[in-house]
């Protein structure tokens, strides 16, 4: 016997929900929709970083900062303290 793999879950759980809408039970439509959601992993929230793109190094930082005029002179007078 073989174990039931994605497929056969989700058409296991597809015609759990057809019985259940022909049974008028949409406590039981529900809870095979959600069951199908979680096997697919929609279930879980999506996290996208919008600035994916524009990673920078740490090299790369430190240099911009060092470029510009108002960090390098807030860095300077914090030193002489």
């Amino acid at each position: 016997m073989r174990l039931p793999d994605l497929n056969d879950l989700m058409q296991d759980l597809q015609l759990a929900k057809q019985i259940a809408i022909e049974d008028r039970n949409p406590n039981a439509i529900i809870i095979a929709t959600i069951s199908q959601a979680k096997l697919l992993g929609l279930d879980k929230p999506v996290i996208r970083d919008v600035n994916a793109n524009e990673v920078q190094s740490m090299s790369d930082l430190m240099d911009e900062l060092a470029k510009d005029e108002t960090t390098r002179a807030i860095t300077y007078e914090q030193s002489n303290y």
